[in-house]
Parts: structure tokens; C-alpha cells; sequence
């Protein structure tokens, strides 16, 4: 396997320049995982497909569907791809690079759990400041149009709010200066994590079931159903952030409400 991934890397850098591979090659790698893993849900919420695992019986219209990707398209290549563009030079003074050997997955793994820290500390405090007053109105309202999520409205968002809250998933690279692979797996993990929180379905084999602290779609929908004031659930990734400053407290009370009549109906 590692010598399959090293002679397609191989191709890689032989082929087209750091430069290229870095801006360009990421930019077309985050848009065929992003779309590939949000457009499924779309269809599926369409059809009505798997609906005892839809956390909301609201389904959105066909309009706010077509204007989420619609406006998506603007926003990455308006905002995305420049910025991918511009940071180049600050990934290449920290020293990444793309050249062989590659990393140890001991390496990479090690990166991407520092690089989950880092995320969900910046996120979670960004994420708050952007439920105050002024700024929910004037800009975090925007990705809140869609009160029922689904996956590609994971990054529908003010322009704003695309810089600000990007900042928490790159500031980690950018100050270790990973090798490019590193990089891109971060990005993919990253996009598939915040597709499936706003995916709309909670799943048996929704990771949530299975690691510990993970927040994913049931933890993030609750988010979305309430008004800014008293939402809660600010976490990107991990919920701790929110457990030590109480700010899933409705969630975690709903929970066990829910979870109590569950056990009375059981037992009648």
C-alpha cells in the first residue's frame, strides 16, 4: 500500500510544481470531497430516503438547495481559492513541502490530533463571538438561514465568517509547516467531520455512536433548531469546550429528557 501511495506521489511531484499542487491541487481536492460527500444528502432528503434517521421531519425546498450550491460555487472561487492562493507563501517560509520520503503515519497522525486542538479551541471561541448581537445579524445569520442543515450548508456562510472561521483549520498547519500530504489529509478529514455535523441524519454508524467527545450531526442540529441567544453547542469538532463552559447545557438537559421517556416507554 505505502508504495502504491508513494509512486502515485511520485507522479505528483514529477508532474506539476509545489506551487500548483499546493494552491490548485487543493483547491480541486476540497471541491470533489466537499461536493461528493454533501450532494448525497441532498437527494437522499429528496426522495425521502432513511427518514426514521432524519433528525427533523422539515425538509428544505428545492430553491434553498439550489441557492446554497449556487452561492457555494461564488464563495469558493471568490474566497476560497484566493485565499488558498495567498497563503501559499506563509505554508512554504514554515517549511512545508511535498518532496519524498514521506511522513510516518505516527507523523501524520500526530500532526492532525494537534491540528483538532488547535481547531476546536479557535473554532468554538469564534463560533460564540459570532453569536453576539451584532455579528449574528450582520453576518453569522447567514449560514442560520438554513434552520433544518444539510451537508453542503456546512459552508454556507457570510464571506466573513468563510475568513474568520478558516483561520481555526489553517492556523494549525500554517504554524508547523506539514508536509503537503499531511495537509491534504487534514482537509479531507476536516470536510468530511463538517459535512456529516450538518448532514441532518443521525446514523447508527454515525461516528458520534463511537468516539468519544465527537459533537457530529445530532449535537450540531440542535445548534441550528434554536435562536441565536440560547443555541448552545459552539464546538467544531470535540465537545469539551462546551462541557467546561456549560454551554451545551440545554442540549445535554433535551438529551436526557428525551432519553427518560424512551426508558417509561420501554417499561410500559
Amino acid at each position: 500500500m505505502a508504495s502504491v501511495i508513494e509512486a502515485g506521489w511520485t507522479y505528483l511531484i514529477t508532474h506539476f510544481s509545489d506551487f500548483q499542487l499546493a494552491c490548485v491541487g487543493s483547491f480541486f481536492l476540497h471541491e470533489a470531497v466537499f461536493f461528493l460527500s454533501g450532494l448525497p444528502f441532498i437527494y437522499i432528503e429528496r426522495a425521502g430516503w432513511l427518514k426514521k434517521y432524519k433528525i427533523q421531519a422539515k425538509n428544505n425546498t428545492t430553491e434553498a438547495q439550489e441557492k446554497c450550491i449556487t452561492s457555494l460555487l461564488l464563495y469558493h472561487l471568490c474566497v476560497n481559492l484566493p485565499v488558498m492562493l495567498a497563503s501559499y507563501p506563509v505554508f512554504s517560509f514554515m517549511g512545508m513541502r511535498s518532496s519524498l520520503p514521506l511522513p510516518s503515519w505516527k507523523v501524520i497522525s500526530t500532526q492532525i490530533l494537534f491540528y483538532f486542538i488547535v481547531e476546536d479551541f479557535i473554532f468554538y471561541w469564534g463560533h460564540r463571538i459570532l453569536h453576539t448581537k451584532w455579528l449574528y445579524k450582520h453576518v453569522h445569520s447567514v449560514h442560520h438561514e438554513y434552520a433544518t442543515p444539510f451537508g453542503l450548508t456546512s459552508e454556507y456562510a457570510h464571506p466573513a465568517e468563510i475568513l474568520f472561521l478558516g483561520f481555526a483549520t489553517i492556523f494549525g498547519p500554517a504554524i508547523t509547516g506539514p508536509h503537503l500530504i499531511t495537509l491534504w489529509l487534514w482537509m479531507v478529514v476536516r470536510v468530511l467531520e463538517t459535512v456529516e455535523a450538518h448532514c441532518g441524519y443521525h446514523f447508527p454508524w454515525s461516528p458520534s455512536n463511537f468516539l468519544p467527545l465527537y459533537g457530529g450531526s445530532d449535537f450540531h442540529d440542535y445548534h441550528h433548531r434554536l435562536i441565536y441567544t440560547k443555541s448552545g453547542n459552539y464546538a467544531s469538532t470535540f465537545v469539551y469546550m462546551d462541557w467546561i463552559f456549560g454551554t451545551d447545557h440545554g442540549y445535554r438537559k433535551l438529551k436526557a429528557l428525551k432519553n427518560e421517556e424512551v426508558a417509561e416507554f420501554k417499561e410500559n
